[in-house]
């Protein structure tokens, strides 16, 4: 098995760990400490070294901050996580409030004394991050203040996993689609053309895609951690371990990539002094930016030049995502196929169903990694909206409940993500509404044709609209980005209530992922990947308009669907879909599992 069901924290992890963090920020002089989620790569998915949070708090989800004072202490997390704070965090210790609304600056803005000093590790807030920290600060009065090393690493001490070292190899062509050195002179040529002479690069997805390169140092994505700085011309240095070079990487690399150790890197960054310097201030800690200061470079603020270029998919990378999601689909339909028969009268457990899974995948032979832990959630917990799965909180489906199963698998030749949700048993009334609406808020998501320039925020009511008809909503965005054999998040693009600057593109990869959530219940969400298409003529318009090629295949539950809910255009949709997913899943399967996909695949 890939995932584990263990509990890495528990609620004891603050009352254990809090005191020590308190007694090294009194040896430094400090009020209060801020714990953000993120990483000295402003990682979402953390190596178990850099998952601070998790240590001071017991709280392991993928988005959270904490503030530490020496006599209270807030966590933040937002409405995805709500519910699972409660489970891993000690209320006692921690108030718990929204990351969102307000967040961590709202709250040292009230909490702060006049006169305090509240420290951070510039490693780990972006700049745009510690800005608002420092406004909220001073008008409490308190001062922010750098510290190396942060009091909780100081805590830590040598009871501190060791930081990962997983080799670096390189990503063929025939995945990749372009080489490193197209990619290097076309990003490059982006720089020239924002007046910068170099750029800094942190983000590690950036780098194993500009280098052609994948390693395993983040959990669930085949991730290199090290920083890199490319010039205008192409040419680049490239800072990682050595430990994690393999005997083929220099030569993949090429002349024009300088392989430098990590300890190069601050003299590398001096070297810079008088030139112009390209930084993501969303991306790279603030210490990049600090250290490029103190150089005397002129440094330019401007998003990854690697973000945009990354995010569209080439010809190459579309067809390899094709690829990995028929065959991803036919494990689906094996796994979906056993839901429907067998399991509706053994009633696993959740851990069973994600054993389940993870076997149907491991039996295509291409499975590199889980893009992500399993979310199986059984009843009440499929109300969790990143609940995982473990041997205390593991759950057996019942007759009369829903199976909710987010899951995605890593190929070489794509990432997948796909949730279904299904029923165990004879689904009530309101299930079958209530998963119905969600279902016309993806169909419409599906099937929308948008203007160049549109972004996800201008479409992401066409999810919630069915939904919000009802008095219903979601508090999780619709839809995210997805890498190519890379993260199963990925920016810049996203479908969110939250205003997005990024307009989508033509092969950019996202999730439509509308859900609905009843607290002690259930839960429901529909889930599939789909691509932006080029832009092209609608019958008697006078503009192209982009869309969407759905990617994913695997049925919906059908026993779920109140027909009646459906337009005759939802329903045509609908079919369509099941039709292709039969055409092109059909013939991958044993005869068994292709009789049931006809009937599950069958007309509306």
């Amino acid at each position: 098995m890939r995932q584990t069901f263990d509990e890495s924290t528990d609620p004891s992890f603050g009352p254990k760990h809090v005191p020590l963090i308190r007694e090294a920020m009194a040896r430094q002089g400090l009020d209060a400490f801020v714990v953000p989620h993120e990483d000295e790569h402003q990682n979402e998915y953390l190596p178990e070294a850099n998952d601070r949070l998790a240590w001071a708090t017991g709280f392991t989800g993928s988005a959270g901050a904490a503030v530490i004072f020496k006599d209270k202490a807030a966590i933040f997390v937002d409405g995805r996580y709500s519910l699972q704070v409660r489970d891993q965090v000690d209320p006692g210790l921690f108030e718990v409030r929204d990351l969102v609304d307000g967040g961590v600056p709202a709250y040292l803005e009230a909490a702060a004394a006049r006169g305090q000093a509240i420290g951070y590790d510039p490693r780990l807030h972006s700049p745009d991050a510690l800005e608002r920290l420092k406004r909220a600060a001073e008008k409490a009065g308190a001062q922010l203040r750098p510290v190396t090393p942060n009091p909780l690493d100081a805590a830590w001490g040598e009871k501190r996993p060791p930081q990962p070292k997983a080799p670096v190899v390189p990503h063929p062509l025939e995945y990749a689609g372009e080489d490193s050195a197209a990619k290097r002179a076309r990003v490059g040529a982006s720089l020239a053309e924002k007046s910068a002479d170099a750029a800094v690069l942190t983000a590690p997805a950036s780098i194993a895609w500009l280098f052609n390169i994948r390693g395993g140092d983040v959990i669930r994505s085949p991730l290199p951690i090290g920083q890199a700085i490319l010039e205008k011309d192409g040419s680049a240095q490239l800072f990682l371990d050595p430990a994690k070079v393999t005997p083929e990487l220099p030569a993949w690399l090429g002349n024009q990539v300088a392989l430098q150790p990590p300890e190069a890197l601050p003299a590398a960054l001096k070297a810079l002094g008088g030139r112009r310097v390209l930084v993501d201030p969303a991306q790279s800690a603030a210490w990049y930016l600090e250290q490029l200061g103190e150089a005397g470079a002129q440094v330019i603020r401007a998003e990854d030049p690697c973000a945009l270029p990354r995010a569209c998919k080439n010809p190459v990378e579309i067809e390899g995502a094709r690829r990995a999601h028929a065959r991803d689909g036919a494990a689906l339909s094996r796994f979906l196929h056993w839901l429907a028969t067998e399991a509706q009268t053994s009633l696993p457990d959740e851990v069973e169903v994600v054993t389940r899974l993870e076997g149907f995948r491991e039996q295509t032979g291409a499975l590199k990694d889980l893009s992500f832990d399993t979310i199986a959630g059984a009843g009440p917990n499929g109300a969790i909206v990143h609940y995982r799965p473990t041997t205390r909180l593991n759950r057996r489906t019942e007759p009369g409940s829903l199976l909710l199963v987010d899951s995605g698998a890593q190929y070489l030749d794509g990432t997948t993500d796909v949730t279904r949700t299904v029923a165990i048993g004879e689904p009530s009334r309101e299930m079958a509404e209530r998963f119905t609406l969600v279902l016309k808020g993806h169909l419409a998501l599906a099937r929308v044709r948008f203007p160049q320039g549109t972004t996800g925020s201008a479409l992401d009511a066409l999810a919630r609209a069915p939904l919000w008809s009802a008095g219903l909503d979601y508090d999780h965005g619709t839809g995210h980005g997805v890498g190519s054999y890379l993260g199963v998040h990925e920016g810049p693009q996203r479908i969110s209530k939250a205003p997005s600057p990024v307009a989508l593109r033509p092969g950019m990869i996202v999730s439509n992922e509308p859900g609905y959530y009843k607290e002690g219940a259930y839960g429901i969400r529909i889930e599939n990947l789909q691509f932006v298409t080029e832009p092209a003529p609608v019958p008697g318009g006078e503009r192209p308009m982009l869309g969407f090629e759905t990617l994913t295949l695997a049925p919906i539950d059908r026993r779920l669907i109140v027909r009646e809910m459906l337009t005759e255009e939802e329903r045509t949709q609908m079919d369509a879909y099941h039709a292709r997913v039969l055409a092109v899943v059909g013939p991958q399967v044993e005869p068994d599992v292709r009789a049931w996909l006809e009937e599950a695949c069958a007309p509306l």
